[in-house]
């Protein structure tokens, strides 16, 4: 029987051989410690709210399952893009986060100590960034009405997100990192495969780059329909696309990658994760995910939420990886 690293490592081989389905994200363990983090979200705590250090307002409720931002007309950032070079300032990544990282890369060494791989992580992408700063609709209507403007603060958003996976790679070295930007709703992208190609595909293929240049697995996290651009998202370098919707066509998405691209989530958070979800739920959520996508092979049964344990609610991702188990308990009999 393979370890999970062992499976994970097959299951990124176009015609690799893993023996069984991979239970979330069983074969990484994370560092949240490194300097980076600590910078950019240490401040983030329940019940408070606070200031990132691009000046954007973040709520974190007590009773809410992480934090959120929180952009009004009176606290944007950037109230208007054609004088964003007044009201932005970009952090200072290497000034602020260029020591310290002893901790964090002991623990990276720990985590593969243990047979895991170790995952860094970088949240908040750059068109989360861009919403971030001035809100939503703001940003999805200054990509059309404003683009010169817009593709300059893009470019500075993406020169920071470049020199951020460049400080993860050559001080924690670590085998994995798990980049956040999501770029869809559950039915939709938020803007047109051309326009996300005119503004942020390059950038990404450029950071993704210098992270497989240097051995690193490529996790982008996006919690959204991206079925318009999958052959592009593989093209750019990432490895595994955690947090698939099962609103998008897997399997179709199976067939048309051939391998190119692990597919981690299928399974539908509204379904599992609710207070008043039963085991049985869950279990028929869980076994639908495995049966419908399993077969189709290169996918990693998964909360499609952006971090390992996150399930809201109790033993929920418990009973989801019992229900893995029992899947691949009853196929290995097959």
């Amino acid at each position: 029987m393979l370890t999970a690293k062992e499976n994970l490592m097959e299951l990124l081989k176009k015609d690799g051989q893993p023996d069984r389905l991979l239970k979330q994200f069983e074969a990484f363990d994370v560092v949240l410690t490194d300097p980076i983090n600590q910078f950019c979200r240490g401040n983030r705590k329940r019940g408070m709210t606070t200031y990132d250090k691009w000046g954007t307002c973040i709520l974190f409720p007590e009773d809410a399952p992480g934090p959120m931002p929180h952009v009004t007309p009176e606290n944007k950032v950037c109230p208007d893009v054609t004088e964003w070079r007044d009201t932005v300032k970009v952090p200072d990544l290497i000034a602020n986060c260029s020591e310290g990282w002893e901790p964090a890369v002991k623990l990276a060494e720990e985590i593969r100590e243990k047979g895991q791989i170790s995952m860094g992580f970088m949240g908040t992408g750059i068109f989360e960034q861009c919403h971030y700063l001035m809100g939503f609709e703001d940003a999805l209507v200054n990509l059309l009405a404003e683009p010169d403007d817009m593709h300059e603060l893009v470019d500075a958003i993406a020169e920071y997100r470049f020199t951020y996976a460049k400080l993860l790679v050559d001080h924690l070295h670590p085998d994995a990192i798990l980049s956040h930007d999501d770029w869809g709703s559950k039915t939709s992208l938020f803007m047109s495969p051309e326009i996300w190609r005119e503004y942020f595909k390059e950038h990404y293929r450029r950071i993704y780059g210098y992270m497989k240049d240097h051995g690193v697995i490529v996790i982008h996290h996006a919690d959204s329909y991206c079925e318009p651009i999958v052959e592009d998202m593989a093209e750019i370098g990432i490895d595994i696309w955690q947090g698939v919707l099962p609103s998008n066509d897997i399997p179709a998405i199976q067939k048309k990658l051939q391998g190119r691209m692990v597919l981690m989530g299928g399974i539908d958070a509204a379904v599992v994760d609710r207070a008043d979800s039963t085991e049985e739920e869950i279990r028929a959520e869980v076994r639908r995910a495995c049966e419908s996508y399993g077969p189709g092979g290169h996918f990693i049964p998964c909360l499609t939420y952006g971090l390992k344990d996150s399930g809201i609610y109790p033993n929920v991702d418990a009973t989801i990886e019992d229900e893995i188990d029992r899947y691949n308990q009853q196929n290995a009999k097959e």
